[in-house]
């Protein structure tokens, strides 16, 4: 019974270095979800603005510019997949891979043959454990990511768009990482980066309008040259905005895993106590029995 207790009292021991261990690391990531959320809400609305932007030039302008022309036979597309540095975040980095790998299945099944550029230590590891072949991969920046690291993604996705097929390059560009939707939900999302998908509410020129509220654009020097200017911003920030995003849903998924851990630990506790309290007794009650035996085997 005294062995059985020392076992008893060790796990506890260890139960709750552990949840010290958690609910620390709780602490730290609910800290760093307020930032997060803030750079995502200051970085939104311009990103939103110049998506708007790129597309009225795109609609206005009448320019066939690259980043804009769907092609007229996609064969080659590229996946950006954006996971994390560090694990210990549920199933933040394995359900934005899942997503990805059915991305990939749906282009394969369209003929297309699929590229890959990594960003977070996860996925590299993810693809160097299965020997699978990669573009570009970017780590070491996922936690608080800058802008920098945004601009070299976004700069290597347009010279690999403007590299021709046949010397590996792409005409199709996809993003996915976790959105975060709240510190409970991090939802995989799938955007199509290029060629330029136009959101939001654009003016549909073959719709005609009162001449009162129609509006007539003029592009200095050209809207080819500001096509030039303006969509690499774009591919940067739309970049930028996903990196953003999926450090937000990151932490948010740490928080809720060491939560979960903490609560776990405690149960731990709970019962490794209980178990320890009943053996505590099992061996006083053995002890008092062999005393009194003893005493009979004397008396008699």
């Amino acid at each position: 019974m005294g062995a059985q207790l020392r076992i008893y009292r060790s796990k506890i021991r260890s139960a709750q270095t552990t949840k010290k261990i958690t609910r620390a690391m709780e602490l730290i990531s609910a800290s760093r979800i307020a930032k997060a959320l803030a750079r995502v809400n200051e970085a939104g609305p311009y990103t939103e603005e110049l998506s708007k932007a790129a597309a009225l030039v795109a609609v206005h302008s009448n320019v066939k510019h690259a980043l804009t022309t769907e092609p007229a036979k996609i064969t080659r597309a590229a996946i950006v997949l954006f996971t994390s540095d560090r694990g210990l975040a549920g199933a933040f980095n394995s359900q934005v891979i899942r997503s990805a790998l059915q991305l990939e299945t749906l282009l394969e099944e369209q003929g297309k043959t699929v590229e890959w550029f990594l960003v977070g230590r996860k996925a590299v590891g993810f693809f160097a454990f299965r020997r699978r072949a990669y573009l570009g991969s970017w780590i070491g920046e996922t936690d608080e990511p800058q802008f920098e690291l945004a601009q070299q993604i976004g700069q290597k996705i347009i010279e690999t768009f403007f590299t021709h097929e046949a010397d590996g390059g792409v005409n199709e560009v996809h993003l996915v990482f976790n959105q975060f939707v709240s510190s409970i939900t991090q939802t995989p999302t799938v955007r199509r980066l290029l060629p330029l998908e136009i959101e939001g509410k654009v003016e549909d020129p073959s719709i005609p309008a009162p001449p009162v509220l129609r509006a007539e654009y003029e592009f200095e020097p050209n809207a080819a040259t500001v096509l030039d200017a303006l969509l690499p911003a774009y591919i940067e920030s739309r970049v930028f905005y996903a990196l953003l995003q999926s450090a937000a849903s990151k932490h948010a998924a740490t928080q809720k895993a060491m939560k979960s851990a903490s609560d776990n630990a405690d149960k731990l506790i709970t019962n490794y106590t209980r178990l320890a309290n009943n053996a505590r007794q099992a061996e006083i009650t053995q002890q008092i029995s062999e005393i009194v035996g003893g005493a009979d085997a004397l008396a008699s």
